[in-house]
């Protein structure tokens, strides 16, 4: 893959993960400690972040390098939960068949709201309760 093609993708997922975590170019180059204009040009794809800066996107957005660093096509990438451990105790409700209807839980609810839940739901279940 050309470089150029790297950014490309890398442009369209952090211009994706922003919109989806409602941040923008400032809210991200702030937490990097770079500029708006670097962050910019990062979305536009006509530069590459360094290493270390990817892995602090990355932890910006709790999200591995092969989401930002490939191209996921029309797939979902890996971000709808915004917390790793939401994401977590999602994806055990939903390989749970008895719990699955949890899996449409929002994306923003907090992994100590969704344990509750699945908490509550498991004593429901084994104590008869309809």
């Amino acid at each position: 893959m050309s470089e150029k093609e790297l950014n490309k993708i890398i442009a369209k997922n952090i211009t994706e993960l922003l919109k989806t975590h409602g941040k923008n170019q400032s809210d991200l180059a702030d937490y990097l400690g770079v500029t708006q204009t670097t962050v910019s040009n990062w979305c536009r794809g006509e530069k590459t972040p360094r290493m270390k800066k990817i892995d602090m996107i990355c932890d910006y957005f709790s999200i591995n390098r092969s989401d930002l660093m490939e191209d996921k096509g029309e797939q979902e990438q890996s971000t709808y939960y915004l917390n790793k451990e939401t994401k977590k105790i999602a994806q055990e409700i939903f390989e749970n068949k008895e719990l699955r209807l949890l899996f449409d839980a929002g994306k923003d609810v907090s992994p100590e709201d969704l344990k509750l839940v699945h908490d509550m739901l498991i004593r429901m279940k084994r104590s008869g309760v309809d």
